[in-house]
């Protein structure tokens, strides 16, 4: 859809009569005039936990907001919203992945990592309507969701990534070692040669680990780089087409 519509602003919003309407003039000023690149509908600041029946819902929101604050640096108030404004440039500049629920997450840690410009809108928010029913299944989806943001942290932060899994097994090797070395001084000899060699392999694969976390690492610098590139044709393009749009007006 994105690829087939050119605007200065894009407002997206579910269709579950959940998200008032009225509020999105506010988001969609803060992109035309306030240069903001992605405008979150914040639920969860406003009425969401009194009026959300699903509880597990509640829990899963939460789980997530602080998920991805903590793992991207971010201060991101309602994650899984899908009330949203969109630049020119976010739109085209964004690539679609996900298919299901988890373009939320997708969106949210696409604009953090490449330090776009968001804003939180406090929006009220309402149950949905009595008869209708979710498409989101709060076990599985949830499990998407989940799986999206550890891939994505894989992606977007290699070396903080690998370097945790390189600890890990560095730990387990060393736990691993120690009791063979406390015997070797006491004994001079080693009688757990198979320990001793799995030992080896996986301060091996720590080490491996390492080193994969800052080659990857080196290849997401130069992809952000290149993402800076490519805003910069974004907003050509975009100049051009107004430049266009009022020459035939």
């Amino acid at each position: 859809m994105f690829r087939e519509i050119d605007s200065d602003c894009y407002i997206m919003l579910d269709g579950d009569d959940t998200n008032p309407p009225e509020f999105a003039l506010q988001m969609a000023n803060l992109v035309l005039y306030k240069n903001v690149d992605m405008v979150i509908g914040d639920r969860l600041s406003s009425s969401y936990f009194e009026e959300n029946k699903r509880r597990f819902h509640n829990t899963g929101n939460l789980l997530v907001r602080k998920l991805i604050n903590f793992l991207f640096k971010s201060d991101i108030n309602d994650i899984m919203t899908g009330y949203r404004a969109f630049s020119y440039q976010f739109v085209k500049t964004f690539p679609i992945i996900s298919k299901g629920f988890e373009i939320e997450t997708e969106m949210t840690i696409h604009s953090v990592f490449n330090n776009l410009h968001i804003k939180n809108v406090i929006t009220d928010y309402r149950d949905r309507p009595e008869g209708s029913e979710s498409k989101l299944n709060t076990y599985s989806d949830g499990a998407k969701v989940l799986k999206t943001i550890f891939r994505l942290f894989k992606n977007y932060r290699p070396l903080f990534f690998f370097n945790l899994i390189a600890l890990l097994l560095s730990i387990i090797a060393i736990s691993m070692f120690i009791p063979i070395l406390a015997i070797y001084i006491r004994t001079n000899l080693v009688p757990n040669f198979p320990t001793l060699i799995v030992c080896g392999f996986i301060q091996l694969a720590a080490i491996i680990s390492f080193f994969a976390g800052v080659i990857l690492d080196v290849q997401v610098e130069k992809v952000r780089q290149d993402f800076e590139y490519r805003l910069k044709a974004v907003n050509f393009q975009k100049k051009v087409l107004d430049q266009l749009n009022e020459k035939t007006s």
